[in-house]
């Protein structure tokens, strides 16, 4: 009866820990209303939303299975790093497979998150789920079929391309669902982190999700996908040579028992056929570095921009000091983010038709730069061994160092890395990367959003 009572309590401090994060969320200072959205932007503000609202957003969730080694079955208040980790992965394949011009066809018609409106569903959740644990009892689940199969059966070509973007866009979602079985989700980041010493319940830095990304990516049992790869810089460096065997090198067949009917996504629009598959994979690269001492050095504040405003980049991960977020642009002198700390319940998301609406986020928030935490991670997305050869060419030319600053935030050189065991011989306060001192260029603003 004991043991009972304690996970009784235990439920009871998760679902108000998850409404309190919910209250926080929704009253933070910095969120970028609609309003301030229509003063700032200089253009389409009708494009701007539906941009934003398009990408992928995880939060905290719970009530799902307990995570590896725990019985924790929520992430409320400690995995914001892996959900801003797994939405910059989520950034780069869906360049891979969408392309950059894809949006949502319902990213205007999210409601806002507004305080009173997400508040009280915050409350009524937390009835409704103490209510559910005495008895309820999960719904249905339905496979998900083949994307080109329910295309075929529509109309017009028109219909069918749109209808096939659409599940791969929810095909994409699918991988980040909070599942044992789902190759991105949290219980097999959790699971990978354990390797490298960490627990559920720990912290993650942006370096550390940067190699459990790296291993999720490349172990992903999903045929989906075979034709991407992710490569970790070492001490701020990236290996030209081995991103280049990154893309080159073929991935073995991998097979699901899970995802019989999982489809070959295209790339873009142009539709990648198998035979093409084992000769090439795009590649995502993660780039831990560390852009000052104990706080961001001002110097680094144009170089995030110039970073952002890259084609190919897919964001940044880092935050304030132990609070996690994904930066996916800049406005003057403040980030554009997007904040995983609001909790939300479990999505099934084997069923075939899971509601995709708390996948997207209609509302943007800032920060000022000056809150930056120094360490992050950037991504970027490199397509084929052409792309990244013109990617390492123009971010050589953004690192030189210049005559006031003598050391680059990272570098690009030729040949192979050695070999590096992240868990070797580092203590747990030593698990983030020491390193970087510095800045690059400037880019000139003049009021306007950039969105990477």
């Amino acid at each position: 009866m004991e043991n009972k009572g304690s996970d009784e309590v235990e439920k009871l401090k998760t679902k108000f820990l998850s409404v309190w994060h919910n209250v926080k969320y929704t009253t933070d200072e910095e969120s970028l209303t609609e309003a301030s959205v229509e003063d700032l932007v200089m253009g389409d503000v009708d494009a701007f939303r539906r941009d934003f609202a398009s990408r992928v957003w995880l939060t905290y969730r719970e009530e799902f299975s307990p995570l590896p080694g725990s019985t924790l079955t929520s992430d409320c208040g400690w995995g914001c790093m892996l959900r801003a980790g797994q939405m910059m992965v989520a950034q780069g394949l869906m360049l891979h497979f969408l392309g950059r011009d894809w949006t949502w066809s319902e990213a205007l018609t999210l409601q806002p998150l507004d305080t009173e409106t997400w508040t009280t569903t915050a409350a009524k959740r937390l009835v409704a789920s103490l209510e559910a644990s005495l008895q309820g009892a999960p719904g249905p689940s339905v496979r998900n079929s083949s994307p080109q199969a329910q295309a075929l059966s529509l109309g017009s070509a028109e219909e069918a391309d749109a209808h096939l973007k659409e599940m791969y866009h929810r095909t994409l979602v699918s991988w980040f669902g909070d599942s044992p079985s789902t190759p991105l989700g949290l219980h097999r980041l959790v699971r990978l982190g354990l390797t490298m010493g960490k627990q559920a319940g720990d912290w993650y830095g942006p370096a550390v999700v940067a190699h459990i990304l790296k291993k999720a990516v490349e172990e992903a049992m999903d045929p989906g996908l075979a034709c991407i790869t992710a490569y970790v810089s070492q001490d701020c460096t990236v290996y030209s040579a081995d991103v280049v065997d990154c893309h080159r090198a073929p991935r073995a067949e991998r097979t699901s028992d899970e995802t019989p009917d999982a489809p070959t996504l295209p790339q873009n629009d142009h539709p990648v056929h198998a035979s093409t598959l084992p000769e090439s994979r795009a590649v995502i690269i993660l780039v831990p570095v560390r852009l000052g001492g104990e706080k961001t050095n001002p110097e680094y504040f144009d170089f995030a921009k110039s970073i952002l405003s890259l084609e190919y980049c897919i964001g940044i991960i880092g935050g304030k000091p132990k609070q996690a977020c994904y930066f996916v642009g800049f406005q003057d002198d403040s980030l554009i983010y997007m904040d995983p700390h609001y909790c939300q319940s479990f999505v099934d998301v084997s069923t075939s038709d899971f509601p995709l609406q708390s996948y997207h986020c209609p509302s943007p928030k800032k920060m000022p730069f000056s809150k930056m935490d120094p360490s992050c991670t950037v991504g970027f997305y490199s397509r084929s061994v052409q792309d990244y050869e013109r990617i390492s060419q123009e971010l050589s030319k953004l690192l030189q160092p210049s005559a006031k600053e003598k050391y680059p935030a990272f570098t690009f050189v030729q040949g192979h890395g050695r070999d590096y065991n992240l868990s070797a011989g580092l203590t747990p306060e030593k698990r983030e990367w020491p390193f970087i001192h510095d800045p690059r260029r400037t880019v000139t603003t003049v009021g306007d959003f950039v969105l990477l």
